[in-house]
């Protein structure tokens, strides 16, 4: 009886986890913005699928709705608001899927041999980011880096370490170092 209820209890833990990170998927934590190219899919309209690439100010031109801001919106969210648009008058029942084909480019600047713009690769981290910037300069601080990152719409900057996870958009900061 007592293993039962363990067992039982064990399951519910395990399921209980399972959702969680199902939850926090890349696709509902990243936020579109300027640079990204998406392509967006309307089952059964092959007139309205299609790629697009977020402008500046985070909009898209979607055949029949026109202008849509899904900047700053997940993939969820921004898959929830088309279908919305679409279904006020123009479709019955749309179903929208939305990928993002190109990552808009992180920066590096600072203590590197080549600072600049590259493009973004899943599950990159400072280091890897030096290494696309062909290695630090003998000046540079290898201990602690700057990260400027947008949330929510505005600018933070972090002090993170070489192992830090870098996001499309970031620019990195790599300091000099005082001897």
């Amino acid at each position: 009886m007592i293993r039962q209820v363990i067992v039982s209890m064990l399951t519910a833990i395990v399921f209980s986890i399972a959702v969680f990170a199902q939850q926090d998927t890349p696709s509902l934590r990243y936020q579109l913005g300027s640079g990204d190219e998406i392509k967006i899919t309307v089952y059964g309209e092959e007139d309205l699928s299609g790629e697009f690439e977020i402008d500046g100010s985070g909009s898209i031109s979607i055949p029949l709705i026109g202008s849509v801001t899904v900047g700053g919106k997940n993939l969820k969210t921004a898959e929830k608001l088309i279908t919305e648009l679409l279904a006020d008058g123009y479709l019955i029942s749309p179903r929208v899927s939305i990928e993002v084909l190109n990552y808009r480019p992180f920066y590096i600047l600072g203590e590197v041999d080549e600072p600049g713009s590259y493009p973004y690769v899943n599950d990159m981290t400072v280091l890897n980011a030096v290494a696309l910037a062909s290695g630090f300069t003998y000046r540079a601080n290898k201990k602690k880096f700057e990260i400027t990152r947008k949330v929510g719409g505005k600018e933070e900057k972090i002090t993170v370490d070489i192992t830090a996870q870098v996001l499309p958009g970031d620019i990195i900061r790599i300091a000099e170092r005082f001897f």
